[in-house]
């Protein structure tokens, strides 16, 4: 199982890629979230310059907020700079689209501009849905060379529930799963693993599955909710809630809400989410430092917390986790990094690692 890492888009991400494939890892996923974010192919493009290995991975581009010609013009230019390093990771969106003040895309959505980015990057002629289409559409001048669409790039979903897998193994693409726990995992596998049997893929294998995660690896006798374990675990955790005071409004990216295991720290940060202004757009606050750092007031953060919804854990503790998941059968565990804390984290996942 290979090591990837994902990170908070930044126009000086590429200093943080090039040291991870100095440390080993095979690949780089760049948040796509606008107005949060830096941009995410100025970035992707900055680090082709200066890896020559690690893969550059869109994580993850959502149909709303990029046109599939964008995307795809997106995608063959980095393939330009890093031939055969790029990855098309696509979704329905959840913080990209949330903090515009919008839910998810479509299952149906997804579908459409996935297989038309697809048929861009093949050459082909194919028909495009928007502004009163359908229009034809290709590239039209790929043999110039200011673009890469001879060397393929794979697509991979990230998908959570069991719909979004099942469009993932129809489409024949890899998939991104979450962490949650390891029957949860095991039972998501065996789930994709039977829908691309179903759609005829038997004979050949997913381009990519990797499970994202996110924690810190804690020093002996180091506390799970010490300043360093809230910096590095604590905006990945604070996505559940996040996600969960906003469920009514938006839907939930997690399957289970009724039985998230902090009732009462959910309740705490509900109550502090009602008083985020302006009425009409709490998700403003709400999102502000998404995966990045945790807010002064989000202290239903505890170390109890922490534990139970990252790999939070000592390095023997880490090893032994890991070891499931590749024993599930996924090829690729990415490891979330946090502004400032990439050097601390890139070296201890790597060390985990070698142990795996």
């Amino acid at each position: 199982m290979e090591m990837s890492i994902s990170l908070p888009t930044k126009a000086r991400s590429f200093e943080v890629v090039k040291r991870a494939e100095e440390l080993g890892y095979c690949a780089a996923w760049f948040y796509d979230t606008q107005l949060l974010n830096a941009e995410m192919f100025a970035a992707m493009g900055a680090s082709a310059m200066v890896t020559s290995k690690i893969k550059l991975c869109t994580g993850v581009v959502i149909p709303s907020n990029r046109i599939a010609p964008v995307t795809a013009s997106g995608l063959a230019t980095i393939n330009a700079l890093a031939p055969g390093r790029v990855i098309f990771g696509a979704s329905t969106g959840f913080t990209g689209r949330r903090t515009l003040g919008l839910p998810a895309v479509t299952q149906a959505r997804l579908e459409a501009y996935v297989k038309v980015v697809e048929a861009l990057l093949r050459g082909e002629t194919v028909e495009w849905s928007e502004e009163d289409g359908p229009h034809k559409i290709r590239f039209l001048n790929p043999e110039l060379g200011l673009i890469n669409i001879t060397d393929p790039i794979p697509t991979v979903i990230s998908a959570f529930g069991p719909k979004a897998r099942r469009l993932t193994a129809k489409l024949g693409a890899g998939w991104i799963a979450p962490n949650s726990w390891p029957e949860r995992e095991k039972a998501d596998m065996m789930e994709y693993q039977a829908a691309w049997k179903e759609f005829g893929h038997s004979a050949k294998k997913p381009p990519r599955t990797s499970i994202t995660m996110a924690g810190r690896v804690l020093d002996d006798g180091e506390p799970a909710d010490s300043k360093l374990a809230l910096a590095q675990a604590g905006p990945y955790v604070a996505i559940a809630f996040h996600n969960l005071v906003e469920e009514e409004q938006f839907g939930s990216i997690f399957r289970g809400g009724a039985h998230f295991p902090f009732p009462n720290e959910l309740e705490a940060y509900r109550k502090v989410y009602q008083q985020y202004q302006p009425p009409d757009a709490r998700y403003l606050t709400n999102h502000r430092g998404h995966l990045m750092f945790v807010r002064p007031e989000e202290t239903h953060i505890t170390a109890d917390v922490i534990k139970a919804l990252s790999l939070t854990a000592t390095r023997a503790e880490c090893i032994e986790r890991l070891r499931g998941i590749k024993q599930l059968g996924f090829d690729e565990v990415q490891f979330h990094t946090v502004p400032g804390h990439e050097e601390d984290m890139l070296r201890r996942w790597a060390d985990v690692m070698e142990k795996v």
